[in-house]
């Protein structure tokens, strides 16, 4: 059995609601509220989720780009939450990050060498001639000519532009990647590309991806697991094809069957969820989707479900159900 290289352990992220003259606290928004899951080298774990869920505050929050309220992350078996900054400063080389835009995540006053060059810089992994063949050697990784180093990001397309972003996560060696919504913003064909550029890149340096993503077309090809979000908890994971051939949330079973199937002739019975999800300053008490489940039962209302492993050895599916309790 593989060794987990990132464990999260009831992790939260709440925001602070200020209100008044003198900005006192007056609420919070729980963006993250008590979610863990594991994810061992090389493997792909998908998390997917309505708008809002928490997803890219989930992954922010496991790199430490923002801080979390609590819980424990560990990654390669030391405790994320605890380090100095220094020790956490030496880590970040083997952590990164790719951003769901594109245009945004890019400095447009930096060339594409001082992009995919400024880390190597900052952590003394490169200097002068050497800088250049890394730079190049990184570009040519990501399908990208070693020429591009003196253009400026408005000179490529967003198929491309996300290439140079995927170059400056990879430049650093890193053993984990969070891809935010990495091709969303993308094209088909391009999306194809990156992805397939992804599990290439993957295969090689044995990288592991928690991949964010509202296509679950994208997740069930690229992902080993499937994590699923809703206000701010995660209510099933599983391996990936489990997910999507026996969903047990009835969440995660409106989810798969509001995924398009590109088959004309099939007959596509998706269920429809009724109402609005609730707000993450006063969700819902008990099962936080018992607002919106055609399933609800008394006990929903009142009492946050268990979790329930359904499965044995390595292929469980972990649910958070009173119908499976």
């Amino acid at each position: 059995m593989n060794k987990a290289l990132i464990s999260v352990r009831n992790l939260k992220k709440y925001f602070p609601v200020r209100t008044g003259f003198f900005s006192r606290i007056s609420n919070w928004v729980k963006a993250v509220d008590d979610i863990s899951f594991e994810i061992n080298e090389g493997e792909t774990l998908g998390l997917v989720g309505e708008s809002g869920c928490g997803k890219t505050t989930a992954g922010r929050a496991l790199l430490r780009l923002i801080e979390p309220s609590a819980g424990r992350i560990y990654f390669e078996g030391q405790e994320l939450l605890k380090i100095k900054a220094t020790e956490l400063r030496m880590m970040r080389p083997r952590m990164q990050i790719i951003f769901q835009d594109p245009y945004s995540s890019l400095n447009p006053r930096m060339t594409v060498g001082n992009i995919v060059g400024e880390a190597l810089k900052v952590h003394g992994i490169a200097t002068g001639k050497n800088l250049n063949r890394y730079i190049s050697e990184v570009l040519d990784k990501v399908g990208l000519s070693s020429s591009y180093q003196s253009r400026y990001p408005h000179e490529f397309s967003g198929g491309q532009r996300q290439r140079i972003g995927i170059a400056r996560a990879l430049a650093l060696k890193p053993k984990f990647i969070v891809c935010d919504e990495a091709v969303s913003a993308l094209d088909v064909s391009i999306q194809a590309q990156i992805i397939n550029l992804l599990c290439d890149l993957q295969a090689e340096y044995k990288l592991a991806y928690l991949f964010i993503s509202h296509d679950l077309n994208v997740v069930q090809y690229i992902a080993n697991k499937v994590a699923v979000m809703y206000l701010g908890k995660i209510v099933e994971i599983a391996p990936t094809k489990m997910i999507f051939e026996s969903p047990k949330h009835p969440y995660t079973q409106a989810l798969i069957s509001a995924n398009p199937i590109p088959d004309p002739d099939v007959l596509h019975n998706a269920t429809l969820l009724e109402g609005d999800v609730p707000s993450p300053l006063n969700p819902p008490k008990g099962c936080r989707f018992h607002t919106r489940c055609h399933l609800v039962m008394d006990k929903c209302k009142s009492i946050e479900p268990p979790l329930t492993e359904i499965g044995t050895g390595t292929e469980k599916q972990m649910v958070w159900c009173h119908l499976h309790t």
